[in-house]
């Protein structure tokens, strides 16, 4: 399995708050915008895929992809081969953004429907980084990530495969929550439709582990698993 990762640090990790930039203000519902570092990391930490959005010769690209979050820094992996990672190893700018939905918010009329979710918006540009630590650890923390437990469990990656890796890190230069929660808001006079209204929550949930018919027989479902 090949693995290219992308590090998004923070630049000054001592900040309990990002300073809200022409990108990053909530303008749209302002009171949904959030900037400090605990909100946005607890809603990286609750995900594991997000976007990654970038401009090439050939115009916008968004790709989706997983991710994992350690401290300060934010790591992205996907394949070395991609036109992600060689466009981002030039230093271009990109936007990331992880969503999170909660809920459908069903009103009484159709104008305001709504759904309830966590988001953030960070931006910055990438930088190689090429030490074999730093790449095992991107590694661990975003296997740790999707699947908390299981790096203890795998073949680590050898020489050829992190030969094969390539890490980007970006500095966090700014960086946003907006979050939508409660009821629907219906016009004052639509209350009294006879319409059901209100909220719907979703969640993601894991099922039964399905084993691989080519493993060995007698090996336990992990509790890792079990736990999920």
């Amino acid at each position: 399995m090949r693995w290219s990762i992308l590090a998004f640090a923070f630049d000054n990790p001592s900040m309990e708050k990002f300073t809200p930039t022409e990108r990053t203000q909530v303008r749209r519902l302002p009171k949904r915008g959030a900037y400090d570092r605990d909100t946005v990391y607890a809603i990286l930490d609750a995900g594991f895929i997000c976007h990654v959005g970038f401009v090439t010769d050939r115009g916008p690209i968004v790709i989706p992809t997983s991710y994992g979050r350690k401290d300060d820094k934010l790591y992205v992996h996907g394949s070395a081969a991609s036109r992600m990672l060689r466009t981002l190893s030039d230093g271009v700018p990109v936007c990331v953004t992880v969503t999170l939905v909660d809920g459908l918010v069903l009103a009484r009329s159709a104008f305001h429907h709504s759904i309830n979710y966590r988001s953030v918006v960070v931006f910055g540009h990438a930088m190689a980084v090429t030490e074999r630590e730093p790449k095992m650890e991107a590694l661990r923390v975003i296997s740790d990530q999707i699947v908390p437990g299981r790096w203890n469990d795998v073949r680590l990656p050898n020489e050829q495969e992190l030969k094969a890796t390539t890490v980007l890190e970006i500095p966090l230069l700014e960086a946003s929550a907006k979050i939508r929660t409660g009821p629907p808001v219906d016009d004052e006079e639509d209350y009294a439709l006879s319409v059901w209204a209100g909220v719907l929550p979703l969640r993601t949930s894991a099922g039964e582990p399905l084993a691989d018919e080519r493993m060995p027989a007698g090996i336990p479902v992990p509790e890792y698993l079990r736990n999920r």
